[in-house]
């Protein structure tokens, strides 16, 4: 264990990413920055009828065979899929000779929000059509949602800590926060972390659609669905896909010559504790993971130029979550402070998110640009800050916070630092 005052610093040298815009870090960065929304009609399943919702954000270009052997595609969930097709792109991001490593020292941590959503709905018809007999017996691993840090831990023979994280839409940012405590604390020398989701399935869309969480208004106009902070928002848009970082202490990536792309100085997690899906209307519980990071990496308010948000489009998150980030940030979130939302554009991937917007914090930090939030056309008198509204802005961002929120009330917070 490392002493507090010896705590090990982190960086990350990787990121693989899928989303509806692009698979691969710089597609997915390129088109974020140009505003381009990968928001379209559903394809994978007929939602034309009896659903309110019929938009969605998917990665349409997926085929699980350029990343994984045809069997172990059959045997795993398309969200498993996802995440070993993330790691995949990230160890070639980064550049990692995986052989050369400590495996021993090498360790990954996964999340999902849902798992194996589409097993579930297909071996549920399987039962209830041919009976309990012919139900696979790949339906239980292939389902639970820790399969994936395990399916990627056996990929790369990473024998470290392992495990997978469930905390609805936090969940991917849980998981790179605790890498980041297991690299910091000597526990590891090199982690993957990330999250993957693929949940947009009859059974998935329908309970959202009930929940009335969904975007209804623009079925006409899938790219306007999606509308962070807007006068008009009317909900969030469903997405799929997986982001994976290689986070590796300092003394490792150089030893081996990385890139680096930035440090991870802080983390934080807390709760609500208030209902089982609505934020807190003071936006109390997010406050306090905000207040929380800036103390865990040493960091003073008005040190932090940008915020990537969770901002997912709905009524109540985007209103509260703007309380909180003034709350914290107090003049400086209505002056120099950016917040903008990339869900705007990828829909939410829920356990996915924070994964994905953790590397656009990364990328903003290694570019200084900061992506747009587009549709933002008529301003709320309640959602009062610079949201980088429809284009991406130059700006010089030495450090940056990505927050995500999940249903349960479960806040996380990470802070991103350019390195020097």
């Amino acid at each position: 264990m490392v002493a507090p005052s010896e705590k090990q610093r982190v960086v990350v040298t990787g990121m693989g990413v899928l989303t509806s815009v692009g698979i691969g870090i710089d597609k997915y960065w390129n088109s974020i920055l140009a505003g381009k929304s990968g928001i379209t009609d559903v394809s994978r399943f007929d939602a034309s009828e009896g659903y309110s919702c019929k938009v969605a954000s998917e990665v349409r270009d997926f085929v699980p065979e350029d990343f994984i052997d045809p069997k172990e595609v059959k045997r795993n969930d398309r969200y498993t899929q996802f995440a070993v097709a993330g790691s995949k792109l990230a160890v070639e991001d980064a550049k990692l000779d995986v052989e050369s490593l400590d495996k021993e020292r090498f360790g990954v941590i996964m999340a999902s929000g849902i798992g194996g959503m589409e097993t579930i709905e297909k071996q549920s018809h399987t039962l209830f059509e041919k009976g309990p007999r012919r139900v696979s017996p790949f339906m239980i691993p292939s389902l639970i949602s820790n399969i994936a840090a395990g399916v990627v831990a056996i990929e790369w023979g990473a024998k470290g800590p392992n495990y997978g994280i469930v905390s609805a839409c936090a969940s991917g940012t849980h998981a790179i926060g605790e890498a980041f405590n297991a690299l910091r604390s000597g526990k590891a020398d090199i982690m993957m972390a990330g999250g993957s989701e693929a949940a947009i399935t009859r059974l998935g869309f329908a309970g959202f659609c009930s929940m009335k969480a969904m975007s209804t208004q623009s079925n006409d106009e899938p790219q306007k669905a999606s509308r962070p902070f807007d006068s008009k928002r009317d909900g969030f848009v469903m997405g799929e896909g997986a982001g994976v970082l290689i986070l590796e202490t300092l003394e490792h990536a150089q030893a081996r010559g990385a890139k680096i792309y930035c440090e991870l100085v802080g983390y934080a997690a807390t709760c609500d504790a208030y209902h089982i899906t609505s934020p807190d209307t003071e936006g109390s519980g997010l406050a306090l993971c905000l207040k929380n990071v800036l103390e865990d990496a040493d960091l003073k308010p008005e040190d932090v130029d940008y915020i990537n948000a969770h901002g997912t489009s709905t009524p109540y998150n985007d209103k509260f979550e703007t309380i909180a980030i003034k709350k914290v940030f107090g003049e400086h979130a209505k002056n120099g402070l950016r917040v903008s939302s990339t869900k705007s554009m990828i829909g939410h991937l829920l356990g996915a998110a924070g994964a994905v917007e953790t590397a656009a914090c990364a990328k903003a930090i290694e570019t200084g640009k900061i992506p747009p939030t587009i549709n933002y056309e008529d301003p709320d008198p309640d959602c009062d800050l610079n949201y980088v509204p429809n284009k991406m802005e130059e700006k010089n961002v030495r450090v940056a916070i990505n927050n995500n929120l999940g249903f349960g009330g479960q806040n996380a917070c990470l802070a991103l630092k350019l390195f020097e």
